[in-house]
């Protein structure tokens, strides 16, 4: 990871750069992409902001969003110490979010953890009278169309439809688009981005 240190009005000295080196190379453990970190130090001069008069900003440019946080201090050594603290702190919240969806922790979805609960006798028997019975010679093989699901189409936005996913635990939800009534798919992409599918005419 390269690091540059520069200083705003303000002479950086080389034993505070190897400290600024030390203290990052302990986030580096939380992200092995961090290619550069920019970190730059800037002295308020307002004689009020004595307490908080020295400030640390730090930019870690890696495969993937770009990571900022700042600190006040009194000195430059504590306003770097309470930065790195915030930058660990976004980068373990990033890992665990990458093992929780990624990785072997992967959450259970609604329908796989509540499909065992449901016996499929006890299913036919609660259908509605007017739900035509499943074909059993169309579910003797893969690929077969066994069930189909209605629900009311309430024109909502993409913010709504995005919430109404994460409460099911789906990966996608279809809506219909309020903007232009446009049937409309909202779906999880790679990272902790969101996707949107729209059926124009």
């Amino acid at each position: 990871m390269d690091i540059v240190v520069r200083g705003r009005n303000v002479e950086v000295p080389d034993h505070y750069r190897q400290h600024v080196a030390e203290k990052l190379a302990k986030v580096e453990r939380y992200d092995q992409r961090i290619f550069r970190a920019d970190v730059e130090l800037l002295h308020e001069k307002n004689p009020r902001q004595s307490e908080i008069c020295q400030r640390v900003e730090i930019t870690c440019r890696a495969r993937g969003p770009v990571v900022r946080v700042e600190a006040c201090a009194a000195d430059f050594y504590k306003a770097l110490d309470l930065a790195v603290e915030r930058l660990a702190r976004k980068f373990r919240q990033s890992a665990d979010r990458r093992r929780v969806h990624h990785g072997r922790h992967t959450p259970t979805s609604v329908a796989a953890a509540t499909g065992a609960l449901i016996e499929p006798e006890a299913f036919i028997a609660s259908r509605p009278d007017d739900e035509p019975a499943l074909d059993d010679e169309l579910t003797d093989g893969p690929g077969q169309v066994v069930r189909i699901k209605e629900h009311p189409a309430k024109p909502m936005t993409v913010d709504q439809a995005l919430f109404e996913m994460e409460l099911v635990g789906h990966d996608f939800y279809l809506f219909a688009d309020a903007d232009g009534g446009h049937p409309s798919v909202v779906y999880r992409r790679k990272g902790y981005d969101y996707g949107v599918i729209r059926l124009v005419e």
